[in-house]
């Protein structure tokens, strides 16, 4: 059964993780599309405060989405890893465990997110001018949380079985479908921000139900009996002990991420606006290291659970060259015309809003192989069951992002702002890189023998 989807303990490592990357990657440019086309059409058609209003709640909007992927994610590593080893029954009460782990979480964080919102966008220093429809945005966005948690969760599924093409094609339908919704809604009745964040809901909701659909009536791999629902508290303590250590890495990413915010929304809305187009666009260009990452995660998982230690260590250097090499070509791309993707965003103050821009790009552009590095270790070691060692590298983001964050809000320094999160990538990517030379040659030794002997 599994020659079905993917197996990925056979063939060439670098064909398997360029096949499989670029559904991924192109999957998450459109996903990014959620988000870019309310930034488009808020800015162009509302205006630049509107374009502040929704930029200045991307910061708990990656908390949120962060803590959604990271913990789907990691809750269905270990469906990799039975998948990987031919144990289908354990890897479908694997996809049980998951799926009652989430709805539990995703209706806590629901709750959570709508109750404690207030206060959270009191603490990050949102501009009063612009106060109100951050908060209408991000309120309804937090209420989608479950829409959310029902597609990142089966396309995780779908993906540790070596499936990352199917998800592809659900996400082109909803991204262009939110297009459609947002030109609705803020054109046609005016909703302004609201309306952008109701069509983003919509549109994440129906991709999910669209994964269900194709899993019901395509994968009987996937297909549960009575026998599955019992999961039992072992499975459900393994997927806790690495799915929430993923979850807590990206939340505490995405606290650094709130603090630079927070040093930015200082120094005024039309900043906030120029910080939000390039962070659009940075987002748009990065996804191609979020896909590594994944691709890694599944890749370390699979191979793991067939006890294939000598492909792992194949598979991490195929990735890292691949990292390095879209880096150069990404860095040269953003750090030229990246900015003059400002038009996109802004029709009112275009020149100054631009000159931003460019800064922030510039800034980024330099620290590309950092950030490879980052996304392809810290998932690629978490797909290997480590939960808390990545995590580590995640509080060296923080530490990275928070002091210079501290120091450019002192200084009230645009550039400081800028240079936060390069600051991150740099002191997380030395973290990563020493902790996958102790694994793999000290603690794969251990768990292994001396598996270099090994076919």
């Amino acid at each position: 059964m599994k020659s079905v989807q993917n197996d990925m303990t056979v063939g060439s490592p670098m064909k398997m993780i360029l096949s499989f990357t670029f559904p991924i990657f192109l999957g998450n440019v459109f996903q990014q599309f959620y988000n870019m086309a309310d930034a488009v059409i808020v800015g162009k058609f509302v205006g630049t405060k509107a374009l502040a209003a929704v930029g200045s709640t991307g910061t708990i909007m990656f908390l949120i989405y962060g803590f959604v992927v990271g913990m789907t994610a990691g809750f269905t590593v270990l469906t990799a890893q039975k998948f990987g080893a031919g144990d289908m029954q354990g890897m479908r009460r694997t996809v049980a465990g998951a799926g009652i782990l989430s709805f539990l979480i995703g209706l806590f964080l629901t709750v959570t997110f709508m109750l404690f919102m207030k206060p959270l966008l009191h603490l990050m220093h949102t501009p009063s001018d612009i106060f109100a429809d951050a908060y209408k945005y991000i309120m309804i966005v937090s209420g989608g949380i479950l829409a959310q948690m029902l597609y990142n969760l089966l396309s995780s599924i779908l993906r540790a079985l070596g499936n990352s093409k199917i998800p592809l094609y659900f996400l082109i339908i909803s991204a262009l479908l939110n297009i459609v919704l947002d030109l609705v809604l803020i054109i046609v009745f005016q909703m302004g921000a609201p309306g952008a964040a109701i069509a983003t809901v919509v549109a994440q909701g129906i991709s999910g139900v669209l994964c269900l659909i194709y899993i019901m009536w395509k994968i009987p791999l996937l297909h549960l009996k009575k026998e599955d629902w019992h999961v039992g508290g072992q499975i459900c303590a393994i997927q806790l002990k690495i799915g929430l250590p993923m979850a807590l890495q990206y939340s505490i990413t995405a606290i650094g991420t709130m603090m630079v915010q927070s040093a930015l929304n200082i120094l005024g809305s039309t900043l906030v606006a120029a910080f939000t187009a390039a962070s659009k666009i940075e987002q748009v260009v990065t996804q191609a290291y979020v896909a590594m990452g994944t691709t890694m995660a599944t890749y370390g998982a699979q191979n793991i659970g067939a006890g294939n230690v000598p492909r792992i260590r194949q598979g991490f250097k195929a990735c890292t060259i691949l990292g390095i090499g879209y880096s150069l070509v990404a860095a040269t791309f953003i750090m030229t015309v990246g900015k003059y993707m400002t038009y996109l965003f802004v029709s009112e103050d275009v020149d100054i809003i631009m000159s931003s821009v460019d800064i922030y790009l510039k800034c980024i552009g330099l620290f590309f192989i950092p950030l490879a590095i980052v996304n392809i270790y810290r998932n690629g070691i978490q797909g290997l069951g480590y939960g808390l060692l990545p995590m580590m590298a995640g509080v060296a983001e923080l530490i990275g992002r928070g002091v210079v964050a501290r120091i450019a809000a002192r200084e009230r320094s645009y550039l400081g702002v800028c240079l936060a999160s390069p600051a991150a990538w740099v002191l997380a990517g030395g973290l990563l890189i020493a902790m996958y030379y102790y694994i793999m040659n000290v603690h794969m030794k251990k768990m292994f023998g001396d598996y270099n002997q090994k076919v």
